[in-house]
């Protein structure tokens, strides 16, 4: 089993992170923030939004709705609301801000106006022909969910939320809220269960942002590889040879994946860059200890690519994934 994650720990890491990459300082502040909101530490989370917002974020309807979602969790119904409608009006043109948004008047039972906002989104960022963009999928499954406990008939957004879904089962069943109270228990502790359970199956974006980046696994290119065992000779053991290397990389994402690990990503390594980030923890190179710990601050600066990948094998030989290491032969 994995130990609990520290939130508050991981929080004040990311921050000393993005003093060390002001670059990056806007996803990493993020990323603490949500650490922030996981460990209880609300009021923080906001004071984080409230900086990102005066600094100019380059996404700052995202990160207003982030903010609205953590206010109304610890009684700031009103302020949230208003944060919420700002965000209808202007109107983003990308889906996180209104999937967060819409999502949180769900899940404080405001469901006529989550549909609202859902089929505002819809409406506004999917074309009523083609495909559906795999980042404006969250909008189908969520108002299709809205639906469902709602009680209303389908209509042609639900025919395209059933056609984007990935789910084992259909929709219907994933979102019936008859199956919350399919147990026959009037224990409500049994029914939370069935809800975690039931958002659970989703994966929806804003469970993604529970897992504030990737678990991320480190790729060494093979020139890097080889630069990398012959400065520090005792990581051989490590890295038998960079065949090995690969394929123990798809095979660690492939074991993670069957065991339900959801966001899964690969990070690129080069010798500077550990060497500098085994400099910054007072540490060398040569301790193994540091290579996954070097992968989640590459992750957490957002330099993850997503696994499995759609186009081209993540291992850079320039053929397609399904050609190469997710044949399934390797």
């Amino acid at each position: 089993m994995r130990p609990e994650t520290d939130h508050t720990a991981e929080a004040e890491r990311l921050l000393r992170t993005a003093a060390q990459y002001p670059e990056d300082a806007e996803q990493l502040l993020l990323h603490a923030a949500a650490h922030l909101e996981l460990s209880g530490a609300r009021d923080r989370a906001t004071t984080l939004y409230d900086d990102l917002l005066a600094r100019t974020a380059k996404q700052p309807a995202l990160v207003r709705a982030l903010k609205a979602a953590n206010l109304w969790e610890y009684g700031h119904e009103a302020e949230a609301r208003a944060i919420i409608d700002g965000i209808r009006i202007t109107a983003p043109r990308y889906p996180d801000p209104w999937v967060i948004a819409a999502e949180a008047l769900e899940s404080h039972d405001e469901l006529q106006l989550a549909h609202e906002v859902f089929t505002e989104a819809v409406t506004l960022l999917i074309a009523s022909t083609g495909p559906t963009p795999q980042d404006a999928v969250p909008l189908l499954l969520g108002r299709h969910r809205v639906r469902r406990l709602l009680a209303l008939d389908h209509d042609t957004w639900d025919i395209r939320a059933d056609e984007s879904s990935t789910a084992t089962v259909p929709l219907d069943e994933l979102h019936d809220p008859k199956r919350i109270w399919s147990l026959g228990s009037e224990d409500p502790a049994e029914l939370r269960a069935e809800i975690a359970r039931l958002r659970a199956e989703l994966g929806t974006y804003r469970q993604a942002l529970s897992r504030p980046f990737p678990v991320a696994v480190l790729h060494w290119p093979s020139t890097e590889l080889t630069e990398l065992v012959a400065a520090y000779p005792s990581l051989a053991a490590e890295y038998p040879s960079h065949e090995e290397h690969l394929a123990a990389i798809e095979s660690a994402l492939r074991e993670l994946s069957a065991s339900g690990t959801p966001n899964l990503g690969i990070v690129t390594a080069t010798v500077p860059s550990y060497e500098a980030f085994a400099a910054s923890e007072a540490s060398s190179p040569e301790d193994v200890s540091l290579l996954p710990q070097y992968a989640t601050t590459l992750a957490a600066r957002g330099r993850a690519v997503e696994w499995p990948p759609r186009g081209d094998c993540w291992c850079g030989a320039g053929v397609a994934y399904l050609g190469c290491h997710g044949s399934g032969t390797v």
